[in-house]
């Protein structure tokens, strides 16, 4: 994912996730991965990936007012016909959708997420179905959108 080039674009922006059912984390698991991962990202207490559906706020860095679109629904509505796009999700039953419009705060919330997902319990992840994530890919796109969301703040 190139996080730069998110820059220009004003519509929604969409991260799947692909996981299976089975390994989708509890608001508490997912935090302490996080948590564990060193990134300064407080999830809403409420939190719930199976069920919420909607935004969910989230604290990055003590600042309030960020998070993203949260759904959870099975791989095959997700993917529908798309052939490749099934390929992707590698048999995983489950697709968390998180979006965002173009805050890099936003952005970050989403990656650390994706990477936590990632790194923690055997989740899939790629941008708007284009090539899949690698952990370091991840890494680098989270501190991409971390130094982009720190000018956001001095403007």
């Amino acid at each position: 994912m190139l996080v730069l080039g998110l820059r220009e674009k004003i519509m929604s922006n969409t991260q799947f996730a692909f996981i299976n059912q089975s390994d989708i984390p509890t608001r508490e698991q997912l935090q302490g991965t996080i948590d564990q991962l060193g990134y300064d990202l407080k999830l809403d207490p409420e939190l719930s990936l199976k069920d919420d559906e909607g935004f969910s706020p989230c604290i990055l860095k003590e600042e309030p007012d960020v998070g993203f679109e949260l759904f959870c629904e099975s791989t095959t509505d997700v993917v529908e016909d798309d052939e490749e796009f099934e390929e992707m999700a590698n048999g995983k039953d489950t697709c968390i959708t998180m979006s965002w419009g173009s805050s890099f705060k936003d952005c970050s919330c989403v990656l650390i997420v994706s990477y936590a997902l990632m790194k923690g319990y055997d989740a899939i992840t790629t941008y708007e179905g284009e090539d899949l994530d690698t952990l370091d890919s991840l890494q680098a796109g989270i501190n991409e959108a971390l130094d982009e969301a720190a000018k956001e703040n001095n403007k």
